[in-house]
C-alpha cells in the first residue's frame, strides 16, 4: 500500500513539474520579445517623432507605439514603424521575434545590413525595408522564412547579386528591389524554379543588373507586373514571353535591348501599360492592341523605330519595291481602275453615313470599346429618361438608370448637358482617361456614345458599369434618404472603402505610362457595388500630366481651367499652382477625415479658420472619441443590421465583437486605430504639397492597420 502511494506521488509531481514548464514557455517568450524590442531601441540613435518614449517599463511593450501581439499568446506579431524618420541598424537580436509576421520599416533612415538573424523569422510573410539606406547583401538566410509572400527592399544601398537561396519561397507574390546596386543577371532560380508560379510583380528597376531577359521568364505563369527599367539588359525581348498571358504592366525601359518589337505584345489581352522607351529598337511599330492607343505605351528614345499610330510621330516605314517594275501601259489602267473603286468606296461610305448619323455611335468612339450603343437604344435603355430612372446630376449633365434591352444588363448613364460651358471638354477628358485605365477599384466604362439626337442636336453620353449601393456620399450623410438611413458604415467597412480608394489613386499617379490627377475626389464620386466595395469614378476634370517640356505650357493650361469641389480643392491650385498627384492627396486626406468623422469639410460648425484638418488635428489623441462617427460606432455593435456582402467584412466585424469582452485592451488598440487613420488623414491634407503622403505608402499604412484589427480579435 506504501510503495503504491508513493508510486502516485511520484506521478503527480511529474505531472505538476510538467505543466510549471510549459506555463513558463510563453512567460520566457514574453520576456525574449520584450528584451529584443529593448535593444532595436538601443540601436535607434535618432528619434524625432519620440516615437521610442513609449518603449518603457511603465507600459506591457504590447502597447508600445509600432507594436502589435497577439491577444493569444502576448507575443510581437506585428512590427510597424513606418514613416516615423528613425535613424539607426537593425540588431541580430531582431531574429528572437520569432512570432512576427510582418515588418514594415518604410521610409526611415536604417542603416548597416539586414542581419541574417532575419531568417529565424520562421513566421513571418511579409518583409518591408522600402526607402531605407541598407546596405550590404541581401541576407541569404531568408530562405528559411518559407511563409514570405511580400519582399519589398527597395530605394536603399543593396550590393551584390540576388541570392540563389531564395529559390525556395514558394509562397512568394511580390519581389520588389528597385533602385538598389543590385549587379550581375537575373539569377536562374527566378525563371527555372517551379515553386515560383505564383509570382505575381518582379521589380529589379534601377539597380546595374545585365546579361539578356532570360526566355524561362515566361515560367512564371501568374506574372502580373514585370518591371526591368534603368538597367543595362541586352539583346531582343524573348518570344517565350507571349506565354504570359496575363500580363498588365511591363517597363523595359533605359536598357540596351535591340530588334524589333514583337507582335506578340500587341495580343496580350490585359496588358495596359508598356514601356519600352530609351532602347535601340528598329522596325515597324504595330498600330494593334495595346499599340493603338498612344497613352498607353511609349517607345520614345527609339530612333530607328517608324510607323505606328499618328500620334507618335515617327516616320513613315519605307516599303521595298518588287524586283521587276510594271511597264506604264499595266501601271495606268490598274491605276485608273484603283481611283473608280476608291471613289465608288467614299460615295457609298458618305451616303451610309448620312444616312445612319441619327441612331450611330461616332465611329472613334465605337472602335474603343466592344459594345456600341445609338441614340435610340439609351432613350430606351432609360425609358425616355424618366425622372424614376434619375439616380444623380451634376454640373456637366444627369446620370440614369438604364437596361440594355440585348442582354437586360443593368448600366449607369451619364448624358452630358452640351449647353454646359465645359461639358464637351469633360467628355473628352473622361473618355480619354478610362479608355487607357482598368484597375478593380476605378468606375468601369462600357461604352460611349457621341452622335446626335432625333432633332439633330449633338448628343454625348457615357456608359459606366451599374453601382447597386449608390455613392459614399449617400451613406455618410444620408439625410432624409430612407434607402440610406438604416444603413451605417462600420469601421471596418470604412477602413476597407479607404483602402479601396487609396488603391485606385496608387494606380492613376504611378502606375499609369502617363500619370492621371483625378482633380475632383469626393464622396459622391466613389460609388459602392454590391460588396461594399469601392470604385472612384466621374473622371470630367482628370488631367494627365507630362514629363517633358514640351507640355509646360499644357500642364498651366489645366490648372487654371481646373475647378473641382468646396472643400476638397488643395490650397495650392487657388494660387494658380499646377495639377499634380498632390491634389488628389489632398483631397483624399479630407476625404478620409470626413469618412470617420461624419462632418462635411464645409461642415456649419466649423467657423473662422477652423476647418476639418483644425477640428481633428485638436481632438488628437485624447479625445478622439469624442470626434468620431457615433453612427459608426453604433454599428459595431450592431453588426447585424449591416449589408452583408459577400466580402470579408462581415466575418471580420463578428470576431471583434466576439472578442471585444474577453479582450479588454480591444476598445483601446481600436481607438488607436482610429487615431492612425487620422494621422494619415492629416498628413494627406498638409498644407504643403511636398508633405504629403504618396498614396503607395498610404495604401501599405491602412493595410497595416486593417492587419491590427484583425489582430486585436486573433482572427
Amino acid at each position: 500500500m506504501k510503495l503504491t502511494c508513493l508510486f502516485f506521488q511520484g506521478i503527480l509531481l511529474l505531472w505538476m513539474s510538467s505543466c510549471s514548464e510549459s506555463a513558463m514557455i510563453p512567460a520566457f517568450a514574453n520576456e525574449s520579445d520584450r528584451l529584443a524590442l529593448l535593444d532595436f531601441k538601443n540601436r535607434v540613435t535618432q528619434d524625432p517623432r519620440h516615437v521610442m518614449d513609449s518603449w518603457n517599463n511603465s507600459v506591457h511593450f504590447c502597447s508600445w507605439v509600432g507594436v502589435t501581439c497577439s491577444p493569444s499568446n502576448g507575443r510581437v506579431v506585428i512590427l510597424n514603424l513606418e514613416d516615423q524618420k528613425l535613424v539607426g541598424s537593425l540588431p541580430p537580436s531582431i531574429g528572437n521575434l520569432t512570432s512576427l509576421t510582418r515588418i514594415n520599416l518604410v521610409n526611415n533612415n536604417f542603416r548597416g545590413e539586414i542581419p541574417q538573424e532575419i531568417g529565424r523569422l520562421l513566421r513571418l510573410q511579409h518583409l518591408n525595408l522600402t526607402y531605407n539606406s541598407f546596405g550590404g547583401q541581401i541576407p541569404t538566410n531568408l530562405t528559411h522564412c518559407t511563409e514570405l509572400v511580400i519582399i519589398r527592399l527597395a530605394f536603399n544601398g543593396l550590393i551584390g547579386q540576388i541570392p540563389d537561396q531564395l529559390a525556395s519561397l514558394s509562397k512568394l507574390e511580390f519581389l520588389l528591389l528597385q533602385a538598389n546596386n543590385l549587379t550581375g543577371t537575373i539569377p536562374t532560380w527566378i525563371v527555372e524554379v517551379v515553386n515560383l508560379d505564383n509570382l505575381v510583380e518582379l521589380d529589379l528597376a534601377e539597380n546595374r543588373l545585365s546579361g539578356e531577359i532570360p526566355s524561362s521568364l515566361a515560367s512564371c505563369i501568374s506574372l502580373e507586373r514585370l518591371y526591368l527599367e534603368g538597367n543595362a539588359f541586352e539583346g531582343t525581348i524573348p518570344l517565350s514571353l507571349k506565354s504570359l498571358r496575363g500580363l498588365e504592366e511591363i517597363d523595359l525601359s533605359r536598357n540596351n535591348l535591340s530588334g524589333q518589337i514583337p507582335e506578340f505584345l500587341s495580343k496580350i489581352l490585359f496588358l495596359k501599360h508598356l514601356n519600352l522607351s530609351h532602347n535601340d529598337f528598329d522596325g515597324e511599330v504595330s498600330q494593334a492592341g495595346i499599340f493603338g492607343n498612344a497613352s498607353a505605351f511609349s517607345v520614345v528614345g527609339n530612333n530607328k523605330l517608324c510607323g505606328g499610330v499618328q500620334d507618335l510621330h515617327l516616320p513613315t516605314c519605307t516599303r521595298k519595291s518588287p524586283g521587276r517594275r510594271l511597264a506604264p501601259k499595266v501601271v495606268i489602267p490598274v491605276t485608273g481602275a484603283v481611283i473608280f473603286v476608291v471613289l465608288l468606296l467614299c460615295s457609298y461610305a458618305s451616303y451610309h453615313r448620312v444616312r445612319n448619323s441619327g441612331s450611330q455611335s461616332n465611329a472613334s468612339f465605337s472602335k474603343e470599346w466592344q459594345l456600341c450603343m445609338s441614340y435610340s437604344d439609351i432613350v430606351k435603355a432609360t425609358d425616355g429618361f424618366s425622372e424614376e430612372n434619375l439616380i444623380g446630376s451634376g454640373s456637366f449633365g444627369s446620370v440614369y438608370k438604364g437596361t440594355i434591352s440585348r442582354d437586360e444588363t443593368v448600366v449607369a448613364i451619364k448624358v452630358l448637358n452640351l449647353q454646359q460651358q465645359g461639358a464637351s471638354r469633360s467628355f473628352i477628358d473622361e473618355c480619354n482617361a478610362l479608355r487607357s485605365v482598368r484597375h478593380r477599384n476605378l468606375l468601369k466604362i462600357i461604352t460611349a456614345c457621341s452622335t446626335v439626337d432625333h432633332q439633330g442636336n449633338d448628343f454625348k453620353a457615357l456608359v459606366f458599369e451599374f453601382m447597386p449601393n449608390g455613392n459614399l456620399d449617400q451613406w455618410l450623410h444620408p439625410g432624409g434618404n430612407d434607402q440610406y438611413q438604416s444603413m451605417r458604415l462600420s469601421l471596418i467597412q470604412r477602413l476597407n472603402i479607404a483602402i479601396d480608394i487609396a488603391s485606385a489613386l496608387d494606380y492613376l499617379h504611378h502606375h499609369c505610362v502617363t500619370p492621371i490627377v483625378h482633380c475632383d475626389l469626393k464622396p459622391s464620386n466613389v460609388l459602392l457595388d454590391e460588396n461594399i466595395t469601392a470604385h472612384v469614378g466621374d473622371f470630367g476634370l482628370a488631367r494627365f500630366i507630362f514629363d517633358s517640356s514640351s507640355n509646360a505650357s499644357r500642364s498651366q493650361t489645366m490648372s487654371v481651367r481646373l475647378k473641382g469641389s468646396m472643400g476638397y480643392i488643395p490650397p495650392e491650385y487657388g494660387m494658380g499652382g499646377q495639377v499634380s498627384i498632390h491634389g488628389d492627396t489632398y483631397s483624399y486626406g479630407i476625404l478620409l477625415l470626413e469618412m470617420l468623422t461624419g462632418k462635411r469639410p464645409t461642415d456649419d460648425s466649423f467657423e473662422d479658420d477652423l476647418g476639418i484638418c483644425e477640428f481633428v488635428d485638436r481632438a488628437l489623441p485624447g479625445h478622439v472619441m469624442d470626434i468620431v462617427d457615433r453612427s459608426m460606432l453604433f454599428e459595431e455593435e450592431n453588426v447585424h443590421k449591416k449589408v452583408r456582402g459577400n466580402r470579408e467584412d462581415y466575418v471580420e466585424e463578428r470576431a471583434l465583437i466576439k472578442n471585444q469582452n474577453s479582450h479588454v485592451s480591444s476598445v483601446r488598440r481600436r481607438e488607436e486605430c482610429l487615431i492612425s487613420m487620422m494621422k494619415i488623414g492629416l498628413s494627406c491634407a498638409a498644407t504643403l504639397p511636398s508633405e504629403r503622403l504618396t498614396m503607395t505608402v498610404v495604401v501599405n499604412n491602412l493595410l497595416d492597420i486593417k492587419a491590427m484589427l484583425v489582430a486585436i480579435s486573433g482572427f
